[in-house]
Formats: C-alpha cells, structure tokens, sequence
C-alpha cells in the first residue's frame, strides 16, 4: 500500500508565553524569560496561562459555563489550529483525536477525605476510605471527568463530525494521539484530522496528584539543566492543536504546508525499572532511518531526574546536534507537551529558523533542514516524531 504524504498545516497553541503561532515564533525567537507563579502553590511553582479572550472561539456563555476551564482551554486551541489552518469549511470531514486527562476534581472532597485518613489508626483507615468514598463522592461529579467531554465539546462548539477518540495515559497518550492521527491519514483513512491536547496547571489537584510522588520541583525556579539529582517537573499551563492533512489535500485546496511529518514512534520503557528508555528511544530513532545532518532537536524532558538522565544519554548517542529544552520556558504541560513541541517544530521549520537556547545546556546553532521531538514521560514512556521542511 502506497502511503501518502502527510502535513501540518494548522496550529493552534496556547502557553504562558501567549497565544498563537506568531506570538510564540517572536517571544522564543527573542529569548523568552519564564512566566511563573511562585506563590500561589508555594513551596510548587507553576507557569500560568495567560488571559483569554473565551468569546473569540468559544461564543457561547453556556457552552463556556459547562466546561471546566482545562476543557475551555482546550476548547480555544482547537479553534484557533482550525482558523489557522483555513479550515473551516471543512470540520465535517475531519477527524478528531485528543489527548486528555481525568478532568478537574473536587477539591473540598479530597481535602476532606485525606484529613481523616490522616487522623485515622493504620487499621481503621481502610474502612474510613470505602465510606468516603461511598458517601462524598457524587455520581454526577464523576460524569463531569469523563475526559472524552473534551473532544464532545470540540465537536460541538466548532462543528468537527468525522471520527473521534480520546486517549489517556499522560505523555504518551499525546504522542499516541498524533501517531494515530497521521497514521490514518497516511494509510487513506481520511483527508484531514485535528489532534492535540490541554493541561491547566493553576489547579490544586494536580499538586494533590503529583507531589506525593516526588515529582515536582520546590523552591525557587532553576532551568531543567540545573534540577540535580533531585529533580522534578514545573507543570505548565498549555494546549496545542494541530491540523494534520494529506499533502495532496492540502495542495488541492491551496493551503499552506508548515512541515512534514517524516516519522513518529512511541514505546513505553519504564525508568525506574533499571532503566531501559535511552535503549528503547535509540531503538525507535534506529526505526526512522534518518541521519543527524541538519537535525535539530526540541526536548520536551520533564525535570524529573531518571527521566532526564534516560533521555540525556539517548542525546548524547545523536551527537553534535542542536538541542533546545523547550520545558525550562514552558514548563510540562503532561498531555500538551509532545504536540506542543511539534507545533514549535513545524513553526521553525516553516520560518526556515532555529530557537535560540532556551536552557544553560542547550547547544548548536543555526538553521536546520528537520526537526526531531522527544517525550519522555515523567515515569513511563518515550516518543519521537521526525519533522521536515514542507515540499
């Protein structure tokens, strides 16, 4: 089978940095310090999303009033990758897939639930849970989680009626999302698709989620270079979307190609089992059979340490290379990162640029001819996606 060519041809990316393509191109392009909110989740810093303006993509009041505001988020990116994309005309024929979480939680409910369990004996605690959880949390809380809302509610606010599905599973849910995506279409599946996912990061459950497992950073801000053997991630508010289309559709309808996808691969190694995910990254790039020459890299490391140290090493294989830790601005932003570095990518190579550093430990300079992304997942999970100049 004879497999197509396939796109960018759309983007649709909000970060703390802003909104949009330009305004990223320009603030990256000009050495962007941090956003960041060092007190509001003290002793946890996060990079908070900026101001929007809801009305432009989501008109609706209702429709806004229904969402939680990492569906609204999503929500406004999505529209933003299709507007950019010229698309409009043509949601009915694209698919979607998303890349989400659980949803936001109730708060009040897991702070009341931990401070029994905190004052509970070692025996009693098990029961003291299951009657927690049989009484506090409401069936229609849970209904309100359901992470395929997000994609609902793409399909709704902006008409996109082709196939939907929704992954979860962190990181590698995104780049699962984008593989799938570009897999069909490459395969004759569809013309055009629409991927992508959202995190919110202002949000007192994901440090309820999070922290106990020793995976943020604490205390005052330090790029991921700098993170030691302690380590740990900075959540980062952001969404991307991206608008994937065969390059035959896209020259049929005049719309301009960003950068090709060349290859996209995912595997799910786990770090803390002795390692394993620099060989299994290695192993994916040997599948892409792609040289370093003009190969420039867009990390998307978390900060946690055996993550970074896996993915250092599977750098250090690549050589030479220019390498830009795009997280030590952004921060991580889970189920956003990976497509948020493709949108950054595929922005380069459309502009025939490069970003300057972006972290003490990046390295190289210059224009570049493709673009490799990493993920590797905060515990699990690696994933590349190649990228190449449009034809």
């Amino acid at each position: 089978m004879t497999r197509r060519d396939v796109v960018i041809t759309g983007i649709g990316l909000v970060s703390s940095l802003g909104e949009g393509p330009e305004a990223h191109w320009a603030a990256l392009h000009h050495g962007a310090k941090p956003v960041l909110d060092a007190t509001s989740f003290a002793p946890f810093a996060v990079h908070p999303l900026p101001a929007l303006s809801l009305d432009a993509q989501i008109p609706k009041k209702g429709d806004q009033r229904q969402m939680e505001p990492w569906q609204r988020l999503g929500t406004y990116a999505a529209g933003l990758a299709i507007d950019h994309a010229g698309a409009r005309g043509l949601v009915a024929d694209m698919h979607l897939v998303v890349a989400a979480g659980g949803g936001e939680r109730d708060v009040a409910v897991d702070e009341a639930v931990t401070a029994a369990l905190t004052s509970a004996t070692p025996e009693a605690s098990g029961a003291l849970l299951n009657e927690k959880l049989a009484t506090e949390l409401r069936p229609t809380l849970f209904l309100a989680q359901l992470s395929n809302l997000l994609a609902g509610n793409i399909s709704i606010v902006h008409g996109v009626t082709g196939s939907s599905r929704t992954l979860m599973g962190e990181e590698e849910a995104a780049a699962d999302a984008i593989r799938i995506a570009a897999a069909r279409l490459a395969e004759g599946r569809g013309e055009i698709a629409l991927v992508g996912g959202a995190f919110a990061s202002q949000r007192w459950d994901m440090v309820l989620l999070y922290a106990p497992g020793g995976v943020l950073w604490q205390g005052d801000y330090a790029p991921i270079s700098a993170r030691g053997d302690a380590g740990g991630l900075i959540p980062g508010g952001m969404a991307a979307f991206l608008v994937l289309e065969t390059a035959e559709h896209a020259r049929a309808r005049g719309a301009k190609a960003l950068a090709r996808i060349g290859g996209i691969a995912s595997n799910a190694a786990h770090q803390r089992a002795g390692g394993g995910s620099a060989a299994s990254a290695a192993a994916l790039w040997q599948g892409m059979a792609c040289d370093t020459a003009g190969l420039g890299v867009i990390s998307g490391m978390t900060g946690v340490a055996e993550a970074r140290v896996e993915e250092e090493a599977f750098l250090a294989g690549l050589g030479s290379v220019p390498v830009r830790r795009s997280g030590s601005v952004l921060g991580h932003g889970v189920e956003a990162s990976f497509p948020a570095n493709v949108a950054l990518a595929a922005l380069a190579l459309s502009r025939g640029g490069f970003y300057p550093a972006m972290d003490p430990a990046d390295a190289g300079d210059g224009a570049v001819e493709r673009i490799l992304v990493t993920g590797f997942g905060q515990w699990r999970g690696e994933a590349l996606a190649l990228l190449e100049k449009a034809p």
